[in-house]
This record gives structure tokens, C-alpha cells and sequence, in this order.
């Protein structure tokens, strides 16, 4: 048997946005060693930008952290939804507002120790605003903030979530190689 091939494998838990799996893989040394694994999927999530250069970011609550949270519009891809479609719908979805140029940044995976969820990461420009569409369990408000105070927003820990942070680090990156 190769390294990390697996063995044996077994959904341990259905929910609503999550799924766990228990593999059994044969480790270098021909130990056993078992892996739980959240199934989450493909999402994408849109940094919007508007005109002056200040970013939207969508302020909701995160149970997970019992708190309310900054961070970018973002979402589990449809059923043959391409993660562009995806981006698009869920900045409308989120913020209300439809854009007129959307370039991809990059491709991530938040939790590589756990979990298979990869999240295509896009920056929204020329927007335009329209209304929102929450889901039912969705209360969410949309601030603007200018990027470089979003940025400080990162290192004082007041923004903690990982796509928000790769996405924000990521555009002004770019932005400053011109």
C-alpha cells in the first residue's frame, strides 16, 4: 500500500451545511491513522470595491463565535454554478449591489487540518446598487471602510475572518504592484 492511502472511509454525520467523514489511511512508517474530515465543498466569496476605493464588508452574526462578525459576501456554490456565478449572486444577494467588472484573485482553502471546503476569492468594481436578497436566516448590514483602515481593522484583530483577511491582503497587493 502507498503512503496516506485510504483504507477504509465513512460519513459519520449529515447536516445542513456540513457533512464529516472518518477515513482510516496507512500513514509512511504502515501505521494506521484516521482522519476526520468536514465536507463543505466549493464556495466563492467578492470583495466589492467602490469607486473611491472603500470595500464593503457584510457585519452578521457567526454562531460558531458567538459574535458578530466583518467579512466579505461569500457562498456555497449551486449545483452547476461556476464560483464567478457564484461570487456575482452572492454580492447581490448580500449587499445589493451588481457589478460591473469582477476579476478572480485567488483560490483558498481556510482549514487545510480539516476540512475540504475551497473558497474562490473575486474583487467586484464599477457597482451598482439594486437590493438585497437575504436568506431567512440571514440578518446582515453592510459597512464601507477604506482599505487601508479595513487592513488596520486585520492586525488590530477586529476583522479575524480568513477569506476576508487573504481577500483584503490580496487586492492591495495587487493594487499597490499597479
Amino acid at each position: 500500500m502507498r503512503p496516506y492511502e485510504v483504507i477504509d472511509s465513512e460519513i459519520t454525520y449529515r447536516g445542513k451545511i456540513v457533512d464529516v467523514k472518518m477515513d482510516t489511511i496507512i500513514l509512511p512508517n504502515g501505521k494506521k491513522a484516521r482522519r476526520e474530515i468536514v465536507l463543505r465543498g466549493e464556495a466563492a466569496a467578492v470583495l466589492p470595491v467602490g469607486e473611491s476605493g472603500d470595500v464593503y464588508l457584510a457585519r452578521q452574526y457567526r454562531h460558531a463565535l458567538g459574535q458578530m462578525t466583518l467579512e466579505i459576501p461569500a457562498g456555497m456554490l449551486e449545483p452547476n454554478e461556476t464560483p464567478e456565478a457564484c461570487a456575482r449572486r452572492e454580492l447581490a444577494e448580500e449587499t445589493g449591489f451588481k457589478t460591473g467588472r469582477i476579476a478572480f484573485v485567488m483560490k483558498m482553502h481556510g482549514a487545510i487540518g480539516f476540512s475540504d471546503e475551497a473558497i474562490h476569492i473575486y474583487a467586484a468594481e464599477d457597482l451598482t446598487k439594486g437590493d438585497t436578497d437575504f436568506d431567512d436566516e440571514e440578518f446582515i448590514t453592510v459597512e464601507s471602510y477604506p482599505l487601508n483602515d479595513a487592513i488596520a481593522m486585520v492586525r488590530s484583530g477586529a476583522i479575524t475572518d480568513g477569506k476576508t483577511i487573504a481577500a483584503l491582503y490580496a487586492y492591495a497587493y495587487a493594487k499597490a504592484r499597479g
